[in-house]
């Protein structure tokens, strides 16, 4: 017997739901260097070039925190009740 779960009567999700998956619940940690952290931190200081920093990001890519540590992005996201994900 063969069940095929591709076909669902679930309509797909519109762009603004798929927008807001995971608010609120899910965040990333992104790999950066310190020339690029003006782009995701506009308010943030000058930042000495070729330093390996950790933004922490919101689901939707709103940044949440900026660390020298990956480990410090993971803690801070679980000090705020988030589930880290990885991307590839």
């Amino acid at each position: 017997m063969i069940v095929d779960n591709t076909s669902t009567s679930r309509a797909p999700l519109t762009q603004e739901q798929f927008a807001h998956l995971g608010d609120g619940a899910i965040a990333y940690v992104k790999e950066m260097r310190s020339e690029d952290v003006t782009r995701l931190f506009p308010q943030a200081p000058e930042i000495q070039p070729g330093l390996q920093l950790f933004a922490l990001l919101s689901a939707d890519g709103t940044p949440i925190v900026l660390t020298d540590s990956r480990d410090a992005a993971v803690a801070n996201a679980w000090q705020n009740d988030l589930q880290t994900v990885s991307l590839h």
